[in-house]
């Protein structure tokens, strides 16, 4: 009898500590839900591509490199409130110091990634950053690359093209068209006519809007004042369309000079093809990486020797037509 009860009296013992010690766990409620940075109609940012597998560390050094430039472009407001609050905190006690450090240290990283906020891909070797102001992500792009060319030390050696994207929006036919008016507008609806200009479309992972749809739509948005022109532009218009999203832009004449805002190319540039020799000959160049140029077939096996070019001027010149066909239709509906 007395067994029982002492068994009883253990058992009862055991749930009073079970619910005891539930008391003391942390909730799940309390704690931060973190949100998956996405792309949204209205944002800027800059795309970038990089080598395989280097995604990661690509990331963290484009970071680095942008927050270096932000600090020397938009007079570092990070360094300048840790001056502001270097005073106060020489006055404050013990508690209100450290009360000052942690949120000092939550608004730095609040500003950070703001300014630059990474957004996961799913596709490989391609990365995109957002950005807000004050940054302005073409003459952002263009002072890097710039920068670059004049000999600055290679900060992100994985990475090769950067592409600043002024705007992003759907990638549907009524998303391209408000991308366009917003992004357009300040250069082409302005006073100044007669701009040569070109379009390039990259499009990645997407099928709904052709190519040759973009460019039309993309022309005609700017008018009959203007003139196309592939090779000698004034303004380039670039659109990236990745999936169910789209980006614009428009730069400048020495975008092709810059290497087409390729990093890895401005700081080491594939050898030009040499100059023909006095019969007509030209010696093979090979690409970095040893591979045959993208417009150089070789001949049938055996016949090493000899190499066929590739034409690239009829896929210009169907370009060159779209562009002018669009541009000369507006121009119609203009008048």
């Amino acid at each position: 009898m007395n067994e029982s009860k002492k068994r009883k009296a253990e058992a009862s013992n055991r749930d009073k500590a079970q619910k005891k010690s539930k008391q003391w766990r942390v909730p799940k409620k309390s704690q931060p839900n973190y949100v998956t940075p996405s792309i949204e109609p209205g944002d800027s940012g800059i795309w970038a591509t990089c080598e395989m597998g280097k995604e990661g560390k690509s990331v963290t050094d484009l970071r680095d490199l942008f927050e270096e430039y932000a600090k020397k472009l938009y007079n570092s407001p990070e360094e300048q409130a840790d001056g502001e609050d270097s005073d106060e905190v020489a006055e404050a006690d013990i508690e209100a110091e450290i009360k000052k450090e942690v949120q000092g240290m939550k608004s730095k990283v609040t500003k950070k990634e703001a300014l630059f906020q990474s957004v996961n891909m799913d596709i490989q070797c391609v990365l995109f950053f957002k950005t807000r102001p004050p940054v302005e992500p073409v003459s952002f792009v263009h002072t890097i690359c710039k920068d670059a060319a004049k000999g600055a030390t290679q900060r992100a050696r994985f990475v090769k093209r950067l592409s600043p994207m002024a705007m992003m929006g759907k990638a549907t036919e009524d998303g391209l068209a408000k991308v366009a008016d917003a992004v357009l507008g300040p250069t082409f609806y302005g006073d100044e006519d007669g701009l040569k200009f070109a379009i390039r479309p990259t499009r990645r992972n997407h099928n709904v809007m052709k190519r040759d749809d973009i460019i039309k739509q993309i022309a005609r948005a700017v008018g009959g004042n203007h003139k196309v022109d592939l090779k000698g532009y004034d303004r380039l218009i670039l659109v990236d369309v990745y999936k169910n999203i789209l980006g614009m832009s428009v730069v400048g004449s020495d975008y092709d000079e810059l290497k087409q805002y390729n990093l890895a190319e401005i700081y080491d540039p594939t050898p030009k093809p040499e100059a023909k020799t006095s019969n007509g000959a030209g010696s093979e160049v090979k690409d970095k990486d040893d591979n045959p140029p993208s417009n150089v077939a070789a001949n049938e096996p055996g016949r090493k020797d000899i190499v066929i070019t590739l034409e690239k001027s009829e896929g210009d010149k169907t370009s060159l037509d779209l562009q002018k066909a669009a541009a000369g239709d507006a121009h119609l509906t203009a008048s």
